[in-house]
This record gives structure tokens, C-alpha cells and sequence, in this order.
């Protein structure tokens, strides 16, 4: 296991992290720098500077390493990228730019040696690819912020909906219509209690299988809110208007006839306020 020097504080976090990892993977491979240097066609030199965190390893040489040192390429890469965009434009320290001529040097001016197969590596970063990839990058940061920002708008707009149609609930016929009149047109309900064939009913309305919920209006809401203030229970104003003060009051008559507590007005809860 190689002794490594400690890195510079100044280093940036992510450059740091690739560099940490660029020395676990040479010291698993158990090369030296200059066995390094052979395989991979980068000279000694390139490789001091790589893993003392002097200067950015190009792409290439970060292939070439976990090749060597049988790690995985992706993650390598990927910690590169991110250190590349860390690094800045001046990546590479001057003498980076002079590494052919350092590698041509190491060698005694014969050809770099490189893996069967391959062609010899350069440390000239590849503009064209970068640029590309910081395109992409900008593109998918601009198109998760419109996003962001439409359903931002969407729900602000249902919002204010919402709380329009609720505001505007009235009575009528049918259960919680859309576009109800305002609160001035509301038509006012009054209780008539009376006991017909073994049954209560107050005057608003005879049915028996209507399904009401909270947020429901209409003329079966008052004809429930009176039922259930014969029953001794407080549904609020007779207004027509299922609100909290009426589901309360459901919920308290269905425990009171041992009946499923949803705070729902079905055929049997209907049964139980007519009785």
C-alpha cells in the first residue's frame, strides 16, 4: 500500500474525491508509477501531478485506470465530470500542456507503449464533447424549471378555484353544483317536523337513498340538518350546506345507532334520522 502525501486543502471537494479514488484504484492494481506510465502511454511525471492533485487527468487516462485496476469505469467517469466542471476552464497547470514532449522525454525518444489494441492516449482534453455535455446539462436544468414553475402556476390557479366554488356553494336540487349563486340568492330552509307512517320528515325532502358528504348542498343537506336537530344533535345553521358542524353531527348519530362512523349520509344513516 503506497504511502500517499496529503492532499492541499485548497483542493475543491470534488476534485479531491476523484484523486482519492484515482490512488485507491492505482494502489489495487499494484503498479508502480513507472509500470503506470508504460500501459497507460501518460509519463511518470503526468501521473505524479494526477494523484497529487496538481493537475486534472484527462478522460483517457481515467479509462485507462480502472481498466488497470479493475474498477468500475462509470463511476470513475462520472466522478471526473464532476470534477472537470469543478476544475474550471484552466484545468490543467502549464506544464500539463508541454506532457507530450514530457512523454516523449521518459521514453528516449521511442513511441509511447500502449495497450495491445489501442492507439496512444493524449492528455488534450476534448472540447467539442464537453461543450456538449454542458449544453445537455443547461437544457435539463431550463426544461425542470419551466416545469416547475407550469405546475407551480397550475396549482395556484386550482387553488383559488377551489376556494371560488366553495365560497359560491348553494341549495338546490342536486349535490354540490358548479356555479352557484351567491350568498344573497340562497333560498332560506325552514323545519316542519312531522311524524308520518312511523316517519320524521321536516318538509325539505322524502328521500330515503340520497348520498350526502361533506362540501354537498342543496335541499336533502337542510332536510338532514333538521332531522338531525330533532334528534337533539347540533348540525349548525339550516342552511342547506353540509359543512364540518353537520358531518360532526352525522358522526355523533351514526355511533349513537351503532352505525359505520364516515360522517356520510347513506340509506342507513337516512333510516336512523327518520326513526
Amino acid at each position: 500500500m503506497s504511502r500517499w502525501k496529503g492532499l492541499s486543502q485548497e483542493l475543491d471537494p470534488c476534485v479531491r474525491q476523484l484523486v482519492v479514488r484515482l490512488r485507491r484504484v492505482k494502489d489495487h492494481s499494484g503498479l508502480s508509477l513507472r509500470q503506470l506510465a508504460a500501459k497507460t502511454g501518460y509519463s511518470t511525471s503526468s501521473w505524479e501531478r494526477y494523484l497529487a492533485g496538481r493537475s486534472l487527468p484527462p478522460r483517457e487516462a481515467v479509462e485507462a485506470m480502472a481498466r488497470l485496476g479493475g474498477d468500475d469505469p462509470t463511476r470513475l467517469l462520472a466522478l471526473h465530470e464532476v470534477a472537470t466542471e469543478a476544475w474550471g476552464k484552466e484545468a490543467a497547470d502549464p506544464a500539463e500542456r508541454a506532457d507530450g514532449a514530457d512523454r516523449q522525454g521518459e521514453t528516449a525518444g521511442t513511441e509511447p507503449r500502449t495497450e495491445p489494441g489501442t492507439e496512444p492516449e493524449s492528455d488534450a482534453p476534448r472540447p467539442h464533447g464537453r461543450a456538449l455535455r454542458l449544453t445537455l446539462i443547461a437544457g435539463s436544468v431550463a426544461l425542470v424549471l419551466a416545469v416547475a414553475a407550469t405546475v407551480l402556476l397550475a396549482v395556484r390557479l386550482t387553488d383559488g378555484g377551489g376556494r371560488a366554488a366553495a365560497a359560491g356553494l348553494t341549495a338546490s336540487a342536486t349535490t354540490a353544483p358548479p356555479g352557484s349563486p351567491q350568498e344573497s340568492q340562497r333560498p332560506r330552509y325552514t323545519c316542519r317536523a312531522d311524524r308520518i307512517d312511523g316517519r320524521w320528515y321536516a318538509g325539505n325532502s322524502r328521500t330515503m337513498k340520497a348520498v350526502l358528504a361533506k362540501g354537498h348542498a342543496g335541499p336533502e343537506v337542510a332536510e338532514a340538518q333538521c332531522l338531525l336537530r330533532e334528534a337533539g344533535l347540533s348540525p349548525g345553521a339550516v342552511d342547506g350546506i353540509f359543512g364540518p358542524h353537520t358531518e360532526r353531527a352525522v358522526r355523533d348519530l351514526q355511533k349513537r345507532a351503532h352505525l359505520v362512523v364516515d360522517g356520510i349520509i347513506g340509506p342507513h344513516t337516512w333510516k336512523a334520522l327518520r326513526e
